[in-house]
């Protein structure tokens, strides 16, 4: 069961299982605790003379779990309330937060996104001819671990490693090549039916993100028979590192930020982490601290931006130096119908496709929740104990219960052990259109809320109700897409709502990877005689989430830095946001889990267009220093010194508040007691990377609300060399009075050239 498991896993919420419980008495808690050392960093010259100053803290040895040397100026050790009391009263501490836990958040994307799965390389346009995606970009996760035998990472064609790489592989057996370059493990407690100790995937998870961002080239991939094609990561020709820092139930913070440490210190380009917890204060946030000293040392980060949608504002790991990666759906489906007794059908979803008859005979149909026992509409675990459901097909409910564990697999595993013959499982309005493809134990059909109204409907109104489920195999082309994922978290951000998050959506939706050849897919052998299991080949898997979103992004991240190797994680990160699609396929408004038009608190900046971010024409660059002021902006000089790693005085820093941020988009926050007569300005510097030396852009705004106008000055920049910067001024004013209450105005701006259109969007809310 335990990929079944890791399948919901992507899907929960993303939640903060504890903080840990204040220690009292004589428990030992894990703490990361935050020092400043008696002398600049620079001056200590290696990590043990940093460890002895960390063990200094500590009242014995044996307490310290994590050293850590380059993202963090700290370590994590195990202490009891009143150790910890008297720590703080020592020279250098500066603070201390409790161990926390977060949990986890392909053939077709690749075509999807307009790159070449096959090759992997892209098709010749300007200047960049046909050389292959990521070559000698290193791309690091932080995951469950990794299957290094999977044909995803073999290294045929594969150079060595660049000479700056310092990384280890931790298998015990010399599985690691020039595709896998390194695989550590950091967990500091055992794993539950897994080894702790080994970088080995014991749960799947890894696996999949990592063969998603910068797998090889494989032939013959497929689930079950389905999706069958030609995988391939998005930068199939990037290296790839492992650190194992989650199970597939818990991922400790203090192991979390000591993946991220020795990251950095191997000399990762991008680190891809589909992780997460809930909004909280950057010096409380362990990503938040980790990734900003990554970036400050050049490394590009993109983490998954959770799965708590569609609630507003449970958008997760919102710090701006972040790209916070959304999940949309591709032009896929692979589909099962529900055949109804009255004569009508509804298209659905399931990996697990039987080899069913057009003539076949239909079954009892029957609704879970009519039983009265709990979360029996669920189909939870011993829901259906004692309820004659045998032969019959079963309307189960979507959703995981309080706890969590009612996956989606395990519904249908519940239906088959009770005897049914079938489930539907049916959206809740929350849910709306947005359907997965799983590989359930069980025939059975995934439908959306429109369908599962119905089909409730037909239930309660005919006197003896019957389906059967068909299944049509995988279709290729279906519409409308890209949409936005209902699990895909929104925001407005908690943390910095002058900062628009997440950045950009890219596909997360019924996702093909690696998967490792140990963990079951689809039913087990007994569940059907004529069950088909495929052809037989390299194990995949298809699975949904924003940690299935966040490798996409990751992979294109190291496509982009391997043609532009000079960039900053800013100006990569801008070069996403700027050229991303704000339509689907077919040219209409990208829409939600709804059918209706998605707002930029869903889409971001849109949906990644990889060959157009890998040549934007402008760039906004960030400074890590500029991220220092806006933290000024928002916490005290001591809460902001835990993120710096050093003492950091915030009356002597030039404050840069929210708005002022040279972020590729704009969020603008106001009182509905604005004064009309004057505007709200943001600054903003662009810098053209563009192939033409000369350049001229034209403004365009693209607002459509009568109550604010948006102006941006000058509205033409002139460009006579590369890399020459050029700074410009957006104007927002009220046209007339608000007296609606709460409301968001939302649009873009778009500097436009005879080559590039560089979009920016603009956010602007009245609170």
């Amino acid at each position: 069961m335990g990929s079944f498991k890791l399948s919901l896993l992507c899907l929960v919420p993303f939640l903060l299982l504890a903080a840990v419980a204040v220690a009292g008495g004589d428990t030992l808690t894990t703490f990361i605790v935050h020092v400043q050392p008696p002398e600049p960093e620079e001056n200590q010259q290696t990590a043990g003379d940093r460890e002895a100053w960390y063990r200094s803290f500590l009242p014995e040895d044996g307490r310290l779990v994590h050293a850590y040397h380059h993202v963090a100026s700290g370590f994590a050790a195990r202490l009891t309330r009143e150790e910890l009391d008297a720590m703080s009263a020592m020279p250098g501490f500066v603070a201390a937060v409790p161990e926390e836990m977060y949990e986890l958040h392909t053939t077709h994307t690749p075509l999807f996104l307009g790159l070449d799965a096959r090759r992997g390389g892209r098709p010749a346009s300007r200047g960049h001819g046909g050389s292959e995606r990521g070559a000698g970009v290193i791309v690091c996760l932080l995951d469950t671990g990794i299957s290094p035998t999977h044909p995803s990472f073999d290294d045929d064609g594969m150079p060595p490693p660049p000479a700056k790489w310092k990384g280890r592989c931790d298998f015990g057996v010399p599985v690691c090549n020039n595709k896998l370059i390194g695989a550590r493990s950091f967990m500091s407690v055992p794993a539950a039916g897994g080894n702790s100790s080994s970088p080995v995937d014991d749960a799947g998870h890894g696996t999949h993100t990592a063969s998603t961002a910068a797998g090889a080239v494989v032939q013959g991939a497929q689930v079950l028979g389905q999706a069958a094609g030609v995988a391939a990561g998005m930068a199939p020709r990037a290296h790839v590192a492992m650190y194992k820092v989650c199970n597939d139930t818990i991922c400790l913070s203090s192991d979390i930020l000591a993946g991220v440490d020795a990251a950095v210190g191997d000399g990762c380009d991008v680190i891809s982490m589909s992780i997460g917890g809930v909004s909280k204060p950057f010096y409380r946030d362990t990503i938040a601290v980790g990734t900003f000293g990554a970036v400050e040392k050049g490394v590009f980060v993109a983490l998954a931006a959770g799965n708590r949608g569609p609630n507003a504002s449970s958008v997760t790991n919102e710090a701006p130096w972040m790209l916070t990666v959304a999940a949309s759906t591709m032009d896929r489906s692979i589909r099962s119908t529900v055949h109804l007794g009255n004569g009508v059908s509804f298209h659905g979803e399931s990996v697990y496709q039987p080899d069913v008859s057009a003539s076949a005979a239909f079954h009892p149909l029957v609704y879970a929740g009519t039983s009265g026992r709990p979360y029996a509409e669920l189909c939870g675990n011993g829901s259906l104990d004692g309820v004659d459901v045998r032969g019959k097909i079963v309307l189960c409910e979507y959703g995981s219960g309080p706890d969590g564990n009612i996956t989606r697999i395990l519904k249908g595993a519940v239906v088959r052990s009770a005897g049914g013959a079938g489930m539907v499982l049916m959206n809740g309005f929350l849910q709306g259109y947005s359907t997965l493809a799983d590989a359930h134990v069980i025939p059975a059909s995934h439908v959306d809320y429109a369908a599962a109204s119905a089909i409730m409907s037909y239930v309660q109104s005919a006197a003896s109700p019957t389906a059967k489920i068909l299944f049509g195999g995988t279709i290729l082309g279906t519409s409308p897409a890209p949409s936005m994922a209902f699990f895909s978290a929104r925001g407005p951000s908690l943390q910095n709502p002058g900062i628009l998050k997440p950045d950009v959506t890219g596909p997360g939706v019924n996702v093909l990877a690696a998967w490792p050849s140990q963990l079951q897919v689809g039913p087990p052998p007994t569940a059907s005689a004529a069950a088909p299991l495929g052809p037989r080949g390299p194990t995949f898997n298809i699975i949904s989430g924003t940690s299935m979103s966040t490798p996409h992004l990751s992979g294109i991240a190291a496509f982009i830095k391997s043609k532009h190797t000079d960039w900053s994680p800013a100006e990569i990160r801008s070069a996403i946001m700027t050229t991303a699609d704000v339509t689907d396929r077919a040219g209409n408004a990208i829409l939600n889990e709804q059918r209706v038009a998605s707002d930029l608190f869903a889409t971001g900046a849109g949906h990644v267009n990889p060959e157009k971010a890998a040549d934007p024409g402008l760039v906004y660059d960030i400074a890590p220093s500029d991220y220092v002021g806006f933290l000024c902006g928002l916490y005290s000089s001591q809460n902001v010194s835990v993120v710096a790693r050093r003492p950091v005085d915030c009356s002597a820093v030039t404050v840069i508040p929210e708005s002022m941020l040279n972020y590729p988009s704009v969020s603008v926050v106001v009182q509905p007691t604005w004064n009309w007569s004057t505007p709200v300005v943001v600054e903003r510097t662009v810098k053209n990377v563009g192939e033409e030396v000369s350049s001229v852009y034209y403004a365009a705004v693209d607002m459509f609300d009568d109550d604010v106008a948006v102006g941006v000055f000058p509205s033409e920049l002139v460009f006579s060399d590369v890399n020459q910067e050029q700074s410009f001024k957006v104007m927002v004013w009220r046209k007339r009075s608000n007296n609606k209450g709460a409301k968001v105005v939302q649009g873009a701006f778009r500097w436009v050239s005879d080559t590039y259109t560089v979009r920016s969007p603009i956010s602007i809310s009245f609170t």
